[in-house]
């Protein structure tokens, strides 16, 4: 595939993925959100990959949806009149464009088999800000501004941000930045816990680098998608027996897999070498994921 709006490159196991779109500072369009889509659906293939950093080329990270294109500037269809029934199937090619084209990127994300981090190097404002509430940090140069803009155009807030948003900073702090629709600084963001870290412009990447490190290197490829995944999904059950089911099925299958392994390391007193592959997850897996939360 020709990528028309993004950049990929893999160094170390390490996919950086750059939204290149300099001369719009980046602005979404559907094109992006299919990129997006695919390249966070595809990942969970690659083993080559052990984790993912998101940046901007140029001097933006994104400047949200660019409102320049012909016809509904969201990309929607509208002619339809559509309604929740219509949307029960999300795989359906008739809701298509009927889907909010953010959420689906943000799905995609959620759905991410490795860790994956913001590096917001500049303006992230609209889907430049919400497409990195589903990633697992947000690091921003000291250039950066994070704007969740939407009541400024008469609009609502898209790409499941109004899920993700409220679990990172508090339901009160979350109706704030929405009514709001302020644009902060790096430091502001970090302060309404945003931002996980605020860097110079000539450190960001770097230190995201080290982060994806930290988390990866040396780890199981499956624990750490099982782990993402269980934080994720299993926090806001109704019930803890629910997780708990999970965290038996995950026990189990690692415990037999890379587990013994890590066991056996230890007791040899030597590094552990993991060798299963994300792209094999346990049995279990796929079931977990389709199954509706209680």
């Amino acid at each position: 595939m020709t990528w028309t709006t993004l950049h990929h490159s893999i160094d170390d196991g390490i996919l950086t993925v750059t939204l290149d779109r300099p001369g719009r500072l980046n602005a979404f369009t559907p094109t992006m959100a299919g990129e997006l889509e695919r390249t966070f659906t595809e990942v969970n293939d690659n083993d080559d990959v052990r984790a993912v950093i998101v940046t901007g080329a140029g001097k933006a990270f994104c400047a949200g949806m660019d409102l320049g294109s012909e016809g509904n500037a969201f990309g929607l269809d509208e002619s339809r009149t559509p309604t929740l029934a219509d949307l029960r199937d999300l795989n359906d090619p008739a809701v298509s464009r009927v889907r909010d084209t953010g959420g689906r990127v943000t799905l995609a994300i959620h759905a991410c088999r490795k860790p994956v981090i913001a590096a917001i190097n500049g303006a992230a404002v609209g889907i430049g800000a919400t497409m990195t509430l589903a990633m697992d940090a947000r690091l921003m140069s000291t250039d950066a501004r994070f704007g969740l803009v939407f009541g400024r155009l008469g609009i609502t807030p898209e790409a499941v941000s109004t899920w993700f948003l409220p679990r990172l900073v508090g339901m009160p702090k979350a109706l704030d930045l929405l009514y709001s629709a302020d644009i902060l600084d790096a430091q502001a963001a970090a302060k309404a816990g945003l931002a996980t870290e605020v860097h110079d412009p000539d450190q960001l990447l770097k230190r995201a680098v080290e982060l994806a490190d930290r988390w990866t290197l040396g780890r199981s490829r499956v624990s750490t998608a099982l782990i993402r995944q269980m934080t994720y999904r299993n926090a806001f059950l109704d019930d803890p027996q629910d997780a708990h089911r999970v965290e038996s099925l995950a026990m189990f299958y690692s415990s037999i897999g890379d587990g013994a392994e890590g066991v056996a390391a230890f007791r040899e007193k030597r590094s552990p070498v993991f060798t299963q592959r994300a792209s094999a997850m346990p049995p279990f897996y796929d079931e977990w994921l389709d199954t509706p939360a209680s």
